[in-house]
C-alpha cells in the first residue's frame, strides 16, 4: 500500500524494539501526525463529555425515579460495562489473529505497533480518530439498547458518563503503567499485570484497569 511507510512482515509478533524513535506508519505527514497523541488531549476531549453527560442526566431526571438509580447507572457504566468492553476489545479486536497480510497490517496499525514498541510515549493512548467514532457507536448502543430496548431512557446519560470515566481511567492507567513511577498496592499490581502482558504473556492478561475479566474468563495465568 503506497500510503503505508512500513511492511508488517518486518515486525513479527515476538519482536520488541527498545529504540524510542517511533516506527513510521504513514508516508503522508498529516496521517502520521494523527497516530501520535498525548494524555492531555484525551482529557481535553472527554472530561467535557463526562461532565456534560452528568449534567444532561441530572437535568432530565424524573422525580418519580429514586435518586439512588442515578449513581447506580453511573457505577454500572463505569464498573461493569466499561471494564467488560475494555477486556473484549483488547482480547478479540486488538489481539485478533490475522489470516492474511491485509488483516495483519490492520492489526499492526491499531495495536501491534504498540507491542513492538511498548514504551513510545505518543502511542499509549487511543487517537481521537479512533476514539471519537467509537464513542458515537457506544452511545448509539446505549440509546437503542438501554433507552429503547430496555425502556430505560433516563439511565442512558448517567450510564454513558460512567462509561466515559472508565475509558479515561483506562487510557490514563495504560499511560501510567508504561511511563510513571506508581505507588500503592493496586497501581503496582496493575503495572506488573500489564508488563507481564507485554513481556511474558501477550495472549493473556488483557485487562488494563482491572484483572476482573481475566479472572472470569481464565486468561490470568497462575503466578
Amino acid at each position: 500500500m503506497a500510503m503505508l511507510a512500513f511492511d508488517v512482515d518486518d515486525y513479527p509478533e515476538e519482536k520488541i524494539i527498545y529504540d524510542q524513535t517511533p516506527i513510521r506508519l504513514f508516508n503522508a505527514n498529516w496521517l502520521e501526525r494523527l497516530t501520535h497523541i498525548t494524555p492531555l488531549v484525551i482529557l481535553v476531549l472527554y472530561v467535557p463529555v463526562l461532565l456534560g453527560s452528568l449534567v444532561l442526566g441530572a437535568w432530565g431526571w424524573n422525580k418519580d425515579t429514586p435518586i439512588w438509580a442515578f449513581p447506580f447507572a453511573f457505577a454500572a457504566g463505569f464498573v461493569a460495562l466499561w471494564t467488560f468492553v475494555e477486556y473484549i476489545l483488547h482480547r478479540f479486536v486488538f489481539h485478533f489473529q490475522p489470516r492474511n497480510k491485509f488483516q495483519a497490517t490492520a492489526v499492526f496499525l491499531f495495536h501491534g505497533v504498540h507491542h513492538v514498541q511498548p514504551h513510545v510515549k505518543t502511542r499509549l493512548v487511543m487517537p481521537p480518530t479512533v476514539s471519537i467514532p467509537m464513542s458515537f457507536v457506544f452511545f448509539a448502543a446505549f440509546h437503542y439498547g438501554v433507552g429503547l430496548g430496555l425502556g430505560l431512557p433516563i439511565m442512558v446519560w448517567p450510564m454513558f458518563a460512567g462509561f466515559t470515566l472508565g475509558y479515561l481511567c483506562y487510557d490514563l492507567i495504560h499511560y501510567a503503567t508504561h511511563h510513571l513511577p506508581l505507588r500503592g498496592r493496586i497501581m503496582k499490581f496493575l503495572k506488573r499485570h500489564h508488563m507481564e502482558h507485554h513481556f511474558k504473556t501477550p495472549n493473556a492478561r488483557f485487562g488494563v484497569s482491572t484483572s476482573l475479566w481475566d479472572q472470569v474468563f481464565r486468561t490470568e495465568p497462575a503466578k
